[in-house]
């Protein structure tokens, strides 16, 4: 019975995702990053300088605790947690595997426009937040949709907003986080997905109970090593291939323009099949639009609405414009470029040969040795689900607080520590399914949020100066 259900259920929501992450999503999020590049006279440009000033001018890895919330650059790391997930190696290698180098051009643009998109979400965030009297922070989509919407319709949009969230990111998505672990782990160093999956949950249960604090000290830390790691052995890779990076960057601006000479088939499909595999991946990678990481941006302590909103913009390029594009550089350099494995190839020939899994583990392999690449590879995959894990938990949690009051959070971390072990131990395509679905639709509440409060993002974006308190909470 469980298992004609499921038979029956699965197609229909991956004909829904479909259509969802073709159309809808890429539409209304790519819109929404347009409208606020043009609304704000380019935010991300005119105050990239700042914001990476902000960052990077004081940086610190053991942040001063701000009472219920983080420091500015905790939330950063929390946020970028969020965004540096399995997508950054899985998410990339897919879109090239599927709609050639030329894609990650499309990532480029999309980011570009997300950049804008994540300084709305964060000023938002932080302007409609609630301080209560013990200090205790609450903030993120919900509450500046209810400020957007007033009455029943500003409720049902924000409830299903944390209903979807809670159970797209805090319950299954960390279960396909927790699977890439797993699994990882298990084929590149010969450790049992159980094993891995106890483990896991010490950890985990450790982090979430220790409370905001905990888990900003915690990301504060990984996030900055973890990208270091990676970094440092992209960097080896592309010392290593130094001479192929001047075809790299010429096949990606060469094939986002003619993807047909590498994707095959007529010109039409292949040209949207690149900008949408670039389209999709860069929108779910950097997050922006989605409604995920304003709620850590929401609990940095911050004179002004508009510091924060700076800092959300170095977060999208620090995930899209550096992590990402290392990786990309990295697989066409080695497997496309030059002597590579599959310089020539179009995606029929290849799609064979290569998955989307195993695509960045051979081009890590082509300089590191096939079995030291799969084991860099497993590590930093370790790395960056496991910090997701922590920020997609504590996004859930919000969200749970807000439909059920906190006596609902010891029960959810209950759930998200059984969820997180039933990833390691088991994969089910439903589930997965379920997840991307959810995962979309929280999209639509947010994104209409969005517009609605334009002119309150407008206002910080351009008078940031004069703005030293928030309108709202």
């Amino acid at each position: 019975m469980a298992s004609s259900f499921e038979t029956t259920l699965f197609p229909i929501v991956q004909t829904i995702n479909e259509y969802l992450s073709n159309y809808v999503l890429v539409i209304l999020l790519l819109g929404v990053g347009i409208w606020y590049t043009i609304k704000t006279r380019c935010v991300q440009v005119r105050y990239f300088k700042e914001g990476w000033n902000r960052v990077f001018g004081n940086i610190t890895l053991n942040g001063k605790k701000g009472g219920g919330g983080m420091s500015s650059f905790q939330a950063l790391a929390t946020a970028i947690a969020a965004q540096v997930g399995t997508g950054i190696i899985v998410g990339v290698a897919g879109a090239i595997l599927t709609g050639g180098p030329g894609a990650v051009f499309w990532m480029w643009v999309i980011s570009f426009f997300g950049m804008a998109t994540i300084y709305a979400e964060a000023t938002l965030a932080q302007e409609t937040r609630i301080v209560e009297l013990d200090g205790t922070i609450k903030g993120g989509p919900v509450y500046y949709i209810t400020t957007a919407f007033k009455g029943k319709f500003g409720k049902f949009l924000a409830g299903f907003f944390a209903v979807a969230i809670t159970l797209a990111l805090g319950f299954m998505g960390c279960m396909v986080q927790s699977n890439s672990i797993g699994a990882t782990m298990e084929t590149a160093f010969g450790i049992p997905s159980w094993v891995v999956g106890i483990v896991l949950i010490v950890i985990c249960a450790f982090i979430f109970l220790g409370g905001v604090q905990r888990l900003a000290s915690v990301t504060e830390k990984v996030v900055p090593l973890m990208a270091a790691v990676f970094l440092f052995g992209g960097l080896i890779v592309l010392v290593v291939r130094i001479k192929y990076i001047p075809e790299t960057f010429a096949m990606i601006f060469r094939y986002a323009f003619e993807p047909q000479a590498i994707v095959g088939g007529g010109f039409g499909y292949a040209i949207k099949l690149a900008i949408s595999q670039g389209a999709k991946r860069g929108l779910f990678s950097n997050e922006a639009g989605m409604g995920s990481t304003p709620h850590a941006h929401a609990l940095a302590n911050v004179k002004n609405p508009h510091e924060q909103g700076t800092v959300a913009i170095i977060g999208v390029f620090i995930d899209m414009f550096v992590i990402l594009t290392l990786n990309a550089l990295v697989i066409i350099s080695t497997l496309y470029a030059g002597d590579g494995p599959l310089a020539g190839c179009g995606v029929a020939a290849l799609s064979s040969t290569f998955n989307k899994t195993n695509l960045a583990q051979c081009a890590f392999g082509t300089v590191f040795g096939y079995k030291a690449g799969s084991m860099f590879v497993a590590i930093c995959l370790f790395f960056f689900a496991f910090s997701t894990i922590l920020s997609w938990n504590l996004f859930g949690k919000i969200n749970m607080v807000y439909l059920f009051g906190k006596k609902g959070a010891n029960v959810y971390t209950l759930l998200a520590l059984i969820f997180i072990f039933l990833g390691t131990t088991m994969s089910n395509d439903l589930v997965w399914e379920l997840s991307d679905m959810l995962n979309q639709l929280m999209v639509i509440p947010n994104a209409i949020a969005l517009l609605a409060l334009t002119s309150h993002v407008v206002k910080h974006s351009h008078t940031p100066d004069r703005l030293s308190g928030r309108e709202n909470g």
